[in-house]
């Protein structure tokens, strides 16, 4: 069965920056920006941002305010402030053998970049991963990683899987069978995850008056880190530079 996989993925693998490196960083950046956010958007981000830090001490020596203003658009933000500080974590201490205890890094994570970066024989399984391993039943060793995120990702869906494409559709016991619909998040338009991603748009863009900003999202903001009061402004972390006015 990995023979057949492997040998698809040769000729329909997909062509993605960051398996294009062994650099534990640029894994790290490319893991934590690929949570809950499709490939597509990421790609440029990824690039971006790699030129802008192309190192893990280049990202140290930046401001929280820099990362998180560098991170707009794509979601989540406290993403942004883990990797920064993952990034203070490495530059002083170097990569620690259990990469879970650097934020924001969980158990699927560390096992990516010890996967992809370190080539250690160990198989991150992420949702892609996990539907096909499922219906299929293989066992597939770590050479597999990217094929099987690919064919999760394309051929072997969750609602409508493409059997007819499948290069292990002759010997996979669940040909055909869908998964039930996964329950769906609440819709972004009008959420209070839009409200703050809204307000600290205009944060990051210039400091503002306390009074103009909606209380209940500075309060949620300033807990997770990504922005602060200062007197009678709000401002990202350490902001000095972009006052209001």
């Amino acid at each position: 069965m990995e023979r057949l996989l492997l040998a698809w993925f040769e000729e329909h693998g997909r062509d993605l920056p960051w398996r294009r490196t062994r650099d534990p960083y640029a894994i790290l950046v490319s893991e934590v920006m690929l949570q809950q956010t499709q490939v597509e958007r990421v790609v440029p981000r990824y690039l971006a941002w790699l030129e802008r830090w192309p190192s893990v001490e280049s990202l140290a020596a930046a401001s929280a305010a820099e990362v998180i203003r560098e991170w707009q658009g794509l979601g989540y933000n406290r993403r942004a402030l883990s990797l920064h500080r993952s990034a203070h974590r490495v530059a002083a201490e170097g990569w620690p053998e259990d990469l879970t205890q650097l934020p924001g890094v969980g158990p699927y994570t560390a096992t990516a970049i010890r996967c992809f970066a370190f080539d250690e024989n160990v198989l991150p399984v992420d949702v892609n991963i996990e539907r096909v391993l499922r219906r299929t039943g293989g066992s597939f060793s770590a050479a597999s990683a990217q094929a099987l995120m690919d064919l999760g990702a394309t051929i072997c869906i969750a609602r409508i899987p493409r059997c007819d494409s499948c290069p292990l559709a002759e010997v996979c016991p669940s040909r055909g069978i869908r998964d039930e619909p996964a329950r769906r998040q609440g819709p972004f338009e009008g959420s209070f995850r839009q409200r703050r991603a809204t307000a600290l748009r205009q944060i990051a863009a210039a400091s503002l008056p306390l009074d103009e900003l909606d209380g209940e999202v500075v309060r949620s903001l300033v807990r997770d880190g990504l922005v602060e009061v200062a007197g009678e402004l709000v401002r990202l972390p350490g902001e000095i530079s972009r006052a209001f006015g």
